[in-house]
Order: structure tokens, then sequence, then C-alpha cells
């Protein structure tokens, strides 16, 4: 039977897909071959032997230590555009409102609750503080073309907006996708320079950590408004704060409030809600079951931050999978294993990612059972393999 343990309030429509299969026990010991989590961080975490896969219920994996995982062979999953159309609302909802000072203005009203007297003349004579602007004719720059910023793109088009967008390693998917009125810019300085708006949508990565810095912050068109739903630490503070004393950005949108950001001026704060919809819930939490239920049981990888995308039909006979360093030779070491037993390899595929690979070989016929832990033990003892499977 295989164990899966779950970590933070995962939606019930991830979960029955595990506690309504007879294969698999939910939340049984403390040696689970699968792992399912939101936000617990795992960095302390002393990963048991067992595990071979962690599901994250989201796209951010920052709360699990990759390296390691994938040093003892455990593959880490996300769950990139499970939840798109929740931040895509939440952004486009958040461009209306700072253009149009809704917060303001609704705080500024609440205020009165109190007060005695007129409201209605009171709330006549002070509206022309909170006059906004519409974004229809604005120009929009997205920075990021993944599965959010393709949605903001193509329906901030669909508002009548103009719109810019920067994204050096589109993917083909994604290119599809996007509505061919969106304009390209060929280096983010077109977007800090023509744009009234910008929104981040870009992982946190080494490179991308303080991409919204002092540098750009010089080379932007005065007054913009900069949206950021992706990662705080994307954006560097002090010239944050700095930029927004001084008028270079009127208003910072930013999903990441912390102490350091409350203190500024022009700030709406929004306290994390990017992906706090229930519908953004249930999505991620099926999706993350699936791909480490997809996984355990055929060995077929879908989404993995540490490795490729390795897919083949499962044929059920048996297949053997090995997580190992993307050297020379690595195949010809594993199959040279394999040549010693009396089987044959039916389809093999091997896929790298960086410095890691993934192969997997589909065998003609099952191996006995004390061939099975000759197999993996030979493997083992291959200098560079990590894991091996034989499902």
């Amino acid at each position: 039977m295989i164990s899966i343990n779950t970590y933070n309030a995962i939606s019930q429509s991830g979960l029955s897909l595990i506690e309504d299969d007879l294969n698999y026990h939910l939340n049984g010991n403390g040696d689970p071959d699968g792992i399912l989590v939101r936000s617990k961080n795992l960095h302390d975490y002393d990963f048991p032997a067992s595990v071979k896969a962690i599901a994250r219920a989201g796209a951010g994996v920052n709360n699990i230590p990759i390296d390691l995982c994938t040093e003892k062979g455990i593959v880490v999953f996300n769950t990139p555009g499970a939840n798109a159309n929740a931040v895509k609302e939440l952004v486009l909802a958040n461009l209306i409102a700072s253009s149009r000072n809704l917060y303001s203005a609704v705080g500024w009203t609440n205020s009165l609750r109190d007060s005695e007297g007129d409201v209605p003349g009171v709330v006549e004579a002070k509206k022309k503080e909170f006059v906004g602007s519409e974004i229809k004719g604005k120009k929009l720059g997205v920075v990021g073309l993944g599965a959010i910023g393709v949605l903001v793109a193509n329906d901030a088009l669909a508002l009548g907006m103009d719109v810019v967008a920067y994204d050096p390693f589109i993917s083909v998917d994604a290119a599809w996708r996007l509505s061919q009125d969106v304009k390209r810019a060929h280096q983010i300085e077109e977007v800090w320079a023509e744009c009234d708006f910008v929104t981040l949508h870009i992982p946190l990565t080494d490179k991308t950590a303080s991409f919204v810095s002092e540098g750009a912050f010089g080379k932007m068109k005065k007054g913009m408004t900069i949206l950021n739903f992706s990662r705080g630490e994307l954006v560097e503070e002090d010239a944050m704060a700095a930029a927004l004393e001084s008028g270079i950005v009127r208003k910072y949108v930013t999903d990441f409030p912390n102490e350091k950001v409350l203190a500024m001026k022009n700030v709406v704060p929004v306290p994390h809600l990017g992906a706090s919809t229930v519908e953004s819930e249930e999505n991620c939490a099926i999706m993350a079951t699936k791909q480490l239920k997809t996984y355990l049981e055929t060995g077929n990888i879908k989404h993995a931050v540490n490795l490729p995308d390795v897919e083949l039909p499962y044929s059920g006979k048996m297949r053997v999978t090995v997580m190992h360093q993307n050297i020379p030779n690595m195949v010809g070491q594993i199959a040279t294993v394999l040549s010693g037993y009396a089987v044959n390899i039916a389809d093999m595929i091997n896929r790298s990612k960086n410095t890691w690979a993934y192969t997997m070989i589909d065998l003609d016929q099952k191996l006995a059972d004390d061939e099975q832990a000759e197999v993996k033990q030979k493997m083992k003892n291959i200098t560079g393999v990590v894991s091996v499977r034989l499902i």
C-alpha cells in the first residue's frame, strides 16, 4: 500500500483522490512514500528514506529544500497554472481599484460610520479628493508570460489597455495562448520607459531577486503603478520607498506586506490573497495529488521543479526509473546492468534538466524478485545515481 502524508489543510477535492483509492493510505505513519504540502516549511524536515516525491499545492516552492531533495532522489512537484485565474482576477481588480483610489475612498467613507450629521452631504463634498483615472487606453507592462502573465495580458487587452510584454524565455505553449495584439518588448528598459502600469509575473530565483531595483527606478516613466503578486523579494524595498517618496512610482500594490512595506507611502498592501479562493485551492490540491499519484504509480513526471517532464505510456509489465546526475555514459551504464538478465528493453526515454537527468526503461517482461533487488543495488552503485525504482 502506498502511503501519503499531508501538511497544512489540503482541499478535500484532492484528498478524496487518495481516500477513495484502496491502494493508498493517508497520514498513516512516519515513513510515507509521498508528501502533499502547502506552506509548511520543510527546510528543517528530516526526510525518511521512504519519501520518493513531494507535491506542493501551489506554484512557489521556497518552503521546500529543492537541492537537498534532489540529492536524496526526491522529485518535487508544483502546480503551475492551477491558481492562475485567481491571481489574474486579483491583479485586474487591483489594477482598477488602485487607479480609481477605491481603497482610500472606501476607507474614508467607513470612518464616517459613527459621525453625526448629513453623511450624503459630506460624501458629495469630499468625493472630489478621490478622483481617479480609467485604465482604458493606458499602457500595461506585463513582465513574465507564464500561465498568469498570459491571462493578465489577454484580459487587459479586452479592457481596452495597450499591453507590452517582456519575457525572453517565453514557452511555445504560452506564445500560442498570447494574443497577437500584445506588443513585445525586447528589453526590460522598454517596459520601464513606456508603461503607466507594470505587473510582475516572474519566479523568484537568484537572478530575479531585487529585479526591480534602484537602477530600474532610474529608467521608469514617472507616476507608474507597480503591481507585485509574484514574490516580495522581486522588489528592492529601500529603493521602492525612495521611488514612492519622489513620485517616480505613484502606487505600489503588493500581495506581500511586511513592516517595511507598511511604513511606505502610497502602498496598497494586500494580505497575500493571490491564490486564496475556494476554486484555486481545489485546483491546486487536485493537480498536486494527481501528479504525485501518477509518479508513484507509473514513474511519469509532469511539472517537477527539479527534473524534466518525462512521460511514456505505462505498459504494466515492468518499468525501471533512474534519477541521476546529467553526466556522460549514464544511460549506457544503466543498460549494461540490464544486459546481464534475460530481459529485453521495450522502450526507453532519457531527459535532462540542468545538472540532473531521469531515465525510464520499460522491459518486455518482469524480473524475478531476487533479480529486482540485484538490479536496484547494481544501479545504485553507479556513480551519480541517486534513486532507482522498479514499478
